[in-house]
């Protein structure tokens, strides 16, 4: 998901001699969490991308009519030029995604990477459905079978921020 990220060359003094090496370009590339369950996968692109610029997304699922609603934008205002990463542990229905991505291109994105670790083909139709043409990457970790009828992911996980914080039954 990172191979892309834009560095530039440096020269970095080792304590034998000067060695070649690379460090985030500028306007550093921003990472945001979807609230909650984002969280539990922070840590780790944060010690990918130990300089990036950290922002949060609450984006909630409305259990009966599965439409995202934003409850919480800790984001600057403008994005322009900047490498965007979205971390969500699941892509279900692709609503919560698709909400995330307009967020970010109506901040003046333009170029988002959606990293996920397990996703529904319905969820992955509906987000290469919605982008069109604007440069967005959606990096998986797995692809389950499909949603259910309550727009889970099958076999899936349950839900992650509920498994992440010792809820889920």
């Amino acid at each position: 998901a990172t191979r892309d990220v834009r560095v530039d060359r440096i020269e970095v003094q080792t304590p034998v001699a000067l060695a070649d090496g690379v460090k985030l370009s500028r306007p550093r590339p921003i990472v945001i969490p979807i609230l909650r369950a984002g969280l539990g996968m922070l840590e780790g692109i944060v010690k990918l991308l130990p300089t990036a610029e950290v922002g949060f997304l609450g984006i909630k699922r409305d259990e009966e009519t599965l439409q995202p609603y934003t409850y919480a934008n800790r984001l600057p205002d403008d994005l322009t030029g900047r490498q965007v990463y979205i971390i969500d542990p699941m892509l279900a229905t692709g609503g919560t995604l698709n909400d995330s991505i307009d967020y970010v291109f109506e901040r003046g994105a333009e170029e988002v990477t959606c990293i996920c670790l397990i996703g529904a083909p319905e969820g992955l139709e509906a987000v290469k459905k919605h982008v069109g043409e604007r440069n967005v990457t959606v990096v998986l970790g797995a692809l389950d079978e499909k949603l259910n009828e309550v727009g889970y992911i099958v076999p899936g996980l349950g839900d992650a921020g509920d498994r992440l914080y010792g809820l889920a039954e």
